[in-house]
């Protein structure tokens, strides 16, 4: 019998947003289903490769739904699927959290990078 493939919650939870991209992906999904360039647009320096990867990755962990129009011209839309609804309520808290510290953390960062 194999062993547990994660040591907690918080380990599961990490490996499906863990990355630069995928808590932002989710937070753009959060009001509506989104069209790939809509996503693009909103995420400010992922390039299309990433894109692609992150939300195949997250399609296959089951908190994003892909959506095919068969139209002309095709159409495609994301949303997220009731998992990925419940995995972006926890990381509300989180996004507070960043909100209120924001200020101190960039001064941070600004300090580290000139010394």
């Amino acid at each position: 019998m194999r062993g547990r493939m994660f040591s907690c919650g918080l380990d599961a939870a990490m490996n499906v947003i863990g990355g630069k991209w995928k808590a932002l992906i989710l937070w753009a999904l959060h009001a509506e289903p989104r069209r790939f360039g809509e996503l693009r647009r909103d995420l400010d320096g992922i390039s299309e490769k990433m894109l692609i990867q992150q939300l195949r990755e997250m399609e296959c962990d089951g908190v994003v739904h892909r959506e095919v129009f068969h139209q002309v011209p095709p159409k495609v839309e994301y949303s997220l699927t009731p998992l990925g609804q419940s995995l972006n309520a926890a990381l509300l808290p989180l996004g507070l959290w960043g909100d209120e510290h924001l200020a101190a953390i960039e001064d941070k960062k600004k300090q580290q990078a000139a010394a």
